[in-house]
């Protein structure tokens, strides 16, 4: 499975100016502070405190100005990381690899995925790093990717879905479904769906949410309307969270534990960077908290649940995401798209 079945980056549109203008005006300094600190003593603890087969999982930011570290560790995992080539995925990949774990890193450029596997197998203590080559917003290739890990025979523990995408000049994929739609909401579904018999119950799926949510328009995932880039994202970004919220609460004994989680408003990706024209703010905001979503005990009991790193704890996701009708019936339309792709 080295260069086996990309990836584009997710990061947040704003639908709540009001918190982000106050954010960067007020707060910026300070969480730029607090979250470079954070990055200090993570490497600290990790050189000082890492046994070779066991990993920290955590140093705790909490508001913008208080550190608190949580010194847990755990025995290495084996992890699914989309979209780890660029942005959250990426670095949320280097804090794995330098906590020992074995990761399997997913893109959609060779070149730049062979270039991350060396990167990440040089860091000191590094566990094995292997990749998976495909293109999300195709779908035989997210099956192709799935039948591959099955087949090799890997332990699975965690799957991230962290691959997204904001604006893409093809907005339709080869079904003719919204391109958003299908890298940011059914491909996560249909890897999870693929891979939750090998993560099992002990297993985590962790998604890769945004505060930008708005009620799903079933015609617009259909590529029945075109959406706008903002339309689409938030949408997609929303039928992500209820999927997660629908099959966490109703998950079955075997199957993983699934949240979803804003990593935080407006991070430094090459996604925020080309929607917004802003350098963004400090990626390990959005690391540190995928980090502790697949390792931590603060969500071994989280399944359904979402949280949101901008206040930094649990909380409610868009209304339509609470109505289980509603998360019933964007769940069901997910299914029947995929239906020929889950039995494959």
């Amino acid at each position: 499975m080295g260069a086996a079945v990309g990836c584009k980056p997710t990061l947040p549109v704003t639908t709540h100016l009001s918190f982000f203008q106050s954010f960067t005006a007020i707060n910026g300094r300070t969480a730029h502070f607090a979250h470079t600190l954070n990055g200090i003593v993570r490497r600290i603890l990790l050189w000082s405190v890492r046994p070779r087969n066991c990993g920290l999982t955590g140093v705790e930011t909490v508001g913008f100005g208080t550190i608190a570290i949580k010194e847990r560790l755990t025995m290495a995992k084996t992890i699914l990381i989309t979209g780890a080539t660029d942005g959250i995925g990426l670095t949320t990949a280097r804090y794995l690899a330098e906590a020992g774990h074995s990761l399997l890193i997913h893109g959609r450029n060779e070149k730049k995925l062979a270039d991350c596997q060396a990167m990440l197998s040089a860091l000191p203590g590094a566990g094995p790093i292997q990749t998976c080559l495909a293109d999300l917003s195709n779908l035989d290739e997210v099956v192709a990717m799935a039948s591959d890990i099955l087949a090799s025979g890997t332990r699975l523990d965690v799957l991230i879905n962290n691959a997204g995408v904001y604006a893409t000049p093809h907005k339709r994929a080869e079904q003719g479904w919204d391109t958003r739609f299908v890298v940011n909401a059914l491909a996560p579904y249909l890897l999870a769906r693929k891979l939750a018999p090998l993560l099992g119950s002990e297993g985590r799926v962790v998604n890769l949410s945004s505060a930008a949510q708005s009620s799903v328009e079933l015609d617009g995932m259909r590529g029945e309307r075109l959406l706008s880039d903002g339309a689409a994202y938030a949408q997609s970004k929303l039928a992500l969270t209820m999927w997660s919220r629908y099959w966490g609460l109703n998950r079955a004994p075997t199957d993983p534990i699934i949240v979803a989680v804003n990593p935080g408003s407006l991070l430094g990706s090459k996604m925020v960077t080309e929607a917004f024209g802003i350098a963004g703010g400090d990626l390990s905001i959005g690391a540190d908290i995928v980090v502790r979503a697949a390792l931590s005990e603060d969500f071994a009991n989280a399944s359904g649940q979402y949280f949101d790193n901008d206040t930094g704890h649990f909380a409610s996701p868009h209304p339509d995401a609470l109505n289980a009708e509603t998360c019933a019936e964007v769940v069901n339309a997910i299914e029947a798209l995929l239906s020929e792709y889950l039995v494959a």
